[in-house]
């Protein structure tokens, strides 16, 4: 049987028995290749010319291998059950591309079988085999390898990232003008740890600082650990369960290490699915502590009033995404609708959608095997027209590798689309006890101004938003608008100081720190031009510690001001108080 095979072949096959278990077994027996699996597969919807890419096709091309050296009729009648060893490294290869380049282990083909015929297990078992012994695309074995070395899947440095995190706190202090909103490290006895995926310290660190938001402003006891905060798993990729084993209990003996009470994990599919589903399996080990998905605990917080979120900050249409580890894997359905409905306003549902939907077509590490990028973006072609069809302007998932995934498919079919996740929504409309300062005209006499009448006086009035933030302009604008005003916008200082020339509005809302010409420029500019000198002024920012550079200035001070974020019942008192005095006056 070993003649001419070639070492990594022998290799294979013998370690074959040693992988398989009881499920993989019954799945390798049970196709009956009714071609249930072939109608439920995305690379087959877009391949539909080449059988090499059904489920059914790629099965049997381990089944052979099952076939002729572990079941009975394969040694006894190898012909008919078409049993066939594998002799070469080029057969290997060969097996390579199947097992990494066209599958992403999404498991819909499984979940269509009327058989039960799992084959993201066995096809995952056969990565693992291939790695064993070398064969792997290039970008599995190095983010393989910083997994092992480095304790994380993208190689970030222990100070890289501490930096973040103290980087991503002085923002957020500085945003609200907080010393005490921090993010904590290695603290002790903590009701939660926080993990993360490293793709959050390289690429996007304000879900960081977005998360760290929700956790101060929910009064909760939290911390992120200095070491072992990869809750990502490239085992559960690569299918070297000794890597996913070793990763899985780093993030475990932390939690110990710090005496936590429970492990959040951040929104990632396969991050959420290694460490709380498969990850004790590896380890060969019992967690002692509750694990959740930061999902559940944001719902949570919302639903025992430990936050409020204001859903009209998020008014643009939306979609959501189901990541198959999350869904498919893990039964996380109904959670992030849920929240979902609490922190936005226009909600609208993919289809098909929940275990049923398509792979955004970036799962099982495809992300990092740059060599079948053509063949995966081909595919993504039924995602990109599914999520055509929902009209939205934004698609939310809770899953990092989803984000690439779906980035990546939306530039390459040019959609009218942004990504995000649920903890940049819910941050986005958490609502901040604030720090209410009116200053009409001079803050000595603000007690004495009268409530304003309840008569609408935004009726017929134009008024211009400046602010660099669109989604600040847009709350704003959306709520001035609803109580009658006529509102026009400005991104900057430049564009400000020509709109208030040609449009002459009413009132400004003015923020300070804006890019090119700040709004103290813009103020200062308005003040000693006759023209503009009496169009009254709102400062509105999130940097109270420029409010001297504004009043030291020799000009008349502004005829309102208010500490970013505002809400929208503060936002029209002030605006109202400010018209009705010029009325008045």
């Amino acid at each position: 049987m070993g003649n001419n095979r070639s070492h990594k072949a022998q290799i294979v096959i013998d370690r074959l028995s040693k992988k398989l278990n009881r499920q993989m077994v019954g799945s390798l027996l049970a196709c009956v290749h009714c071609g249930m699996c072939t109608d439920a597969c995305h690379y087959v919807l877009t391949n539909p010319d080449d059988p090499t890419y059904a489920p059914a096709y790629k099965a049997d091309k381990i089944r052979k291998l099952f076939k002729r050296h572990i079941d009975w009729t394969g040694r006894i009648i190898p012909w008919w059950v078409k049993a066939k060893s594998i002799y070469t490294d080029e057969e290997l290869e060969e097996l390579k591309d199947i097992v990494f380049g066209k599958c992403t282990n999404c498991r819909r083909c499984s979940l269509n079988c009327p058989m039960g015929v799992d084959y993201a297990t066995f096809n995952r078992m056969t990565r693992g085999l291939l790695v064993s012994v070398g064969i792997m695309p290039e970008g599995v074995a190095v983010v393989s390898k910083d997994q092992w070395e480095i304790g994380n899947q993208m190689g970030v440095l222990k100070e890289d990232y501490l930096d973040t995190l103290e980087w991503m706190e002085e923002e957020l202090q500085e945003e609200f003008d907080d010393p005490s909103i921090t993010i904590p490290v290695d603290k002790m006895d903590c009701d939660v740890v926080y993990s993360i995926n490293p793709r959050e310290v390289k690429y996007d660190p304000r879900t960081i600082s977005d998360a760290a938001k929700i956790f101060h402003f929910a009064g909760e006891n939290w911390t992120m650990p200095s070491e072992g905060w990869d809750m990502t798993n490239f085992g559960l990729f690569s299918g070297d369960d000794d890597l996913g084993g070793a990763v899985a209990k780093r993030v475990y003996d932390k939690v110990v290490e710090l005496r936590g009470k429970k492990l959040v994990i951040s929104e990632c599919g396969h991050g959420y699915r290694s460490t709380r589903c498969e990850g004790p399996n590896w380890a060969k080990t019992d967690v002692p502590f509750v694990m959740e998905s930061s999902v559940i605990t944001m719902l949570r917080y919302i639903r025992e009033g430990r936050i409020k979120v204001n859903k009209s900050i998020n008014d643009i249409p939306v979609t959501f995404h189901d990541s198959c580890n999350n869904a498919r894997s893990c039964g996380l359905f109904e959670e992030p609708r849920e929240l979902l409905d609490l922190a936005v306003t226009d909600f609208r549902e993919m289809y098909p959608n929940r275990a049923e939907n398509y792979c955004c077509t970036g799962g099982g590490g495809a992300m990092s095997m740059s060599e079948y990028t053509p063949q995966r973006l081909k595919s993504a072609k039924i995602k990109a027209d599914q999520l055509k069809a929902t009209g939205a302007k934004i698609v939310v998932t809770s899953c990092h590798n989803c984000v690439d995934g779906l980035t990546d498919l939306i530039r390459h079919y040019k959609l009218d689309m942004k990504v995000t996740q649920l903890v940049n929504l819910v941050a986005d409309a958490i609502v901040i006890p604030e720090k209410k300062v009116i200053v009409p005209i001079e803050e000595v006499v603000s007690e004495l101004v009268p409530e304003p009448s309840m008569d609408n006086v935004l009726d017929g009035r134009k008024i211009l938003v400046v602010d660099d933030e669109p989604d600040i302009r847009t709350f704003f604008a959306t709520v001035l608008e609803d109580n009658g005003a006529e509102v026009i916008e400005a991104a900057d200082g430049n564009e400000a100081i020509e709109l208030l020339h040609k449009e002459k509005p009413d009132l400004v809302t003015l923020d300070l720190n804006m890019p090119g010409k700040d709004g103290g420029e813009v103020f200062e500019a308005m003040r000693n031009n006759p023209e503009l000198a009496g169009i009254p002024v709102c400062i509105i920012t999130g940097r109270p510690e420029l409010r001297r550079l504004i009043y030291d200035r020799p000009v008349r001070p502004p005829e309102g001001y208010l500490d970013k974020p505002v809400d929208e019942n503060t936002l029209i008192l002030n605006v109202r108080k400010i018209l009705e005095l010029q009325k008045e006056n």
